[in-house]
């Protein structure tokens, strides 16, 4: 029989060395320096997909599934679009900008995508659209190409980004709970983080 005592396991926090939380909204300059890069190595698809994400503010879930059909009608893509939420089961609305439309229209052009098919396909034979699992690998790959810790940037950047803005330009934030699919403001208030940068921003104009 063994006398010695065993040494008590220890578990690591899952949880160690990662990043978690919110992650962290593109600024102006980054979209821009992300949208430049696809733009100039013709990645048609990257872009049409970087520049909805952008602009619907649409869950990862919801912005893969979406169909031609949702954001176009024949050969022209609309400029205001809705889609109902996978987690919510309620429809939200979202604006396609000018440059969005072009990117998206271009890539519709160059895929062959006719109206019923998803707008972007999967290239593994088993999915029949992109996963949110290879959106995420994408979002990775963009954040990278422009020198930023991929750590503290996600599919939820996509989401937040422009409701970011818009709130910080406007303070409307009934405007962005709506942009967002929110059901309780509260939630808005919690997934932008506003009660903290609100509070930074006082602290910083406050000299004592």
């Amino acid at each position: 029989m063994n006398s010695h005592p065993q040494t008590p396991k220890t578990s690591v926090p899952w949880n160690k060395g990662r990043l978690v939380g919110q992650k962290a909204p593109l600024k102006l300059k980054e979209i821009w320096a992300i949208r430049i890069r696809l733009q100039l190595a013709g990645m048609a698809r990257d872009l049409a997909l970087f520049n909805l994400a952008i602009d619907s503010k649409l869950r990862g879930c919801d912005l893969v599934s979406l169909r031609v059909l949702d954001v176009a009608q024949g050969n022209a893509v609309l400029p205001r679009a809705m889609v109902m939420q996978h987690k919510t089961h309620r429809p939200v609305q979202f604006e396609i900008t000018e440059q969005t439309r072009q990117s998206v229209a271009a890539w519709i052009d160059k895929a062959h995508l006719a109206s019923s098919q998803y707008l972007f396909p999967s290239r593994v034979a088993k999915s029949p659209h992109l996963s949110t699992r290879q959106y995420a690998r994408i979002v990775v790959r963009w954040v990278e190409s422009i020198c930023l810790d991929a750590s503290a940037y996600g599919t939820r950047t996509m989401r937040r980004t422009k409701a970011t803005l818009i709130y910080r330009r406007t303070r409307n934030l009934r405007a962005v709970q709506l942009l967002l699919g929110h059901t309780k403001l509260e939630s808005t208030v919690r997934y932008l983080g506003i009660e903290v940068d609100d509070a930074l921003e006082i602290a910083e104009q406050t000299e004592v």
